[in-house]
């Protein structure tokens, strides 16, 4: 007699609609529709702000735990698990591994005495299964210290430091521990043996250490001393930008251009970046995030002179103007308006005029309420109005003050 297979009917809610698969790790967002964290967390930090489910931009970032829908997808697991004849059923949920205190604590010595690789890929197993096992590490007094204490350790080799961020990267968005971390590195008097395998990372780690590198270098950027500190360490923006000009992967692009536009704050610090080229290597792949820091670059006048010697800066920007989000759009007038109305350049003028700039400057104007955008838009239309010659308006008068030429 032939044995029959046992299926395991799934309930459609508990599959994660990105994935496809169940949910190990649920958790909600604004909108109120459930994905796992893994696939949304990835799904952000690829520069999207909208639902996938729903396509709704996103009013905030943030997800908060489906602990519900959590318990009944391991009371069905279980019950599935029971069930007769299902010894070995289709869907099975691996059951996540457990640690105890005593354990942690011998892990935790062995990486403070060793920084061992092997005990660190145990702690990633660990943190990587659910939001509990991250609480338990981060709640565990000593863990977070000892992991930062790895990137301060001469002579580590660069497999352990990739597990160390890798694990700081998983618990981040924890309570605390971005200001933990900060205190410990950046208000420590080691910052500079930190920054040391942060580079060695940098240039010779993988693709994915390299993202989660950027990422928790950002999260330490919670204040203005501590953005200075990063911007002039070590020559890390140097590194960064290099790495965003020989890069072809858009996450690491979208992590360096997103730590650069925190930690731009003062006329030095863009200065430098200017001086580095990062105005042309935006202006060749414009994205969100990089008309968001070419915004911050382009109130100075040196940012606004390096955007209107690169021909493609200001064709790019009104290319993509009406097919990005709000935000970005008014970043993109932003520039536009720096580089023709305070720079008062004329081949950049012609530029806009050539792609169609005059019509979608009008209809952002018309969605935009009253605000400083539209005052801009105004300022626009006047400026280019004499580089189109099939375009009549009347005389009218504008007062844009939220930004004054350096």
């Amino acid at each position: 007699m032939v044995k029959e297979e046992l299926y395991i009917t799934l309930p459609s809610v508990f599959r994660c609609p990105i994935s496809l698969d169940v949910m190990k790790s649920p958790v909600s967002l604004c909108t109120g529709v459930t994905y796992d964290r893994s696939s949304i967390q990835q799904w952000l930090e690829s520069g999207h702000d909208t639902c996938p489910a729903t396509m709704q931009v996103l009013t905030s970032k943030g997800f908060v735990p489906n602990l519900t829908l959590h318990r009944l997808i391991n009371l069905w697991i279980q019950s599935s698990t029971r069930r007769p004849g299902s010894e070995s059923p289709r869907l099975l949920q691996a059951k996540p591994p457990a640690i105890s205190e005593v354990q942690a604590k011998v892990l935790m010595e062995k990486i403070e005495r060793e920084s061992c690789a092997d005990s660190l890929s145990k702690v990633i197993e660990f943190v990587s299964c659910c939001e509990e096992n991250r609480r338990f590490v981060v709640r565990f007094d000593g863990f977070v210290e000892v992991l930062a204490g790895v990137l301060r350790r001469n002579c580590v080799g660069i497999e352990a430091l990739e597990m160390a961020i890798m694990v700081l990267d998983l618990i981040l968005s924890e309570d605390g521990v971005k200001e933990r971390l900060n205190k410990l590195i950046l208000k420590s008097n080691e910052e500079n043996n930190f920054l040391s395998p942060i580079s060695l990372i940098l240039q010779n780690g993988s693709l994915n250490s390299k993202i989660k590198i950027v990422r928790v270098l950002d999260s330490l950027a919670l204040d203005p001393e501590s953005k200075r500190k990063l911007a002039y360490s070590q020559n890390l923006t140097s590194i960064l930008v290099h790495l965003l000009k020989t890069s072809n992967d858009q996450s690491l692009n979208d992590a360096v251009t997103c730590f650069l536009t925190t930690v731009s704050i003062t006329r030095s610090i863009k200065s430098h970046l200017i001086q580095n080229g990062v105005v042309e290597i935006l202006s060749n792949t414009l994205t969100e995030n990089s008309l968001k820091l070419l915004a911050i670059l382009c109130n100075t006048r040196e940012g606004r002179s390096a955007m209107s010697s690169v021909p493609k800066c200001a064709a790019g920007i009104v290319e993509k103007l009406l097919k990005m989000s709000k935000t970005a759009t008014e970043d993109g007038v932003m520039v536009l308006w720096s580089m023709c109305c305070l720079n008062k350049d004329e081949k950049v003028k012609e530029e806009v005029v050539k792609g169609n700039g005059v019509t979608k400057i009008l209809m952002v104007m018309q969605r935009e309420g009253e605000g400083n955008v539209k005052l801009m838009c105004r300022d626009l239309v006047k400026a280019l109005r004499a580089g189109c010659k099939d375009w009549c308006l009347g005389s009218y008068e504008t007062k844009t003050t939220h930004i004054r030429p350096c």
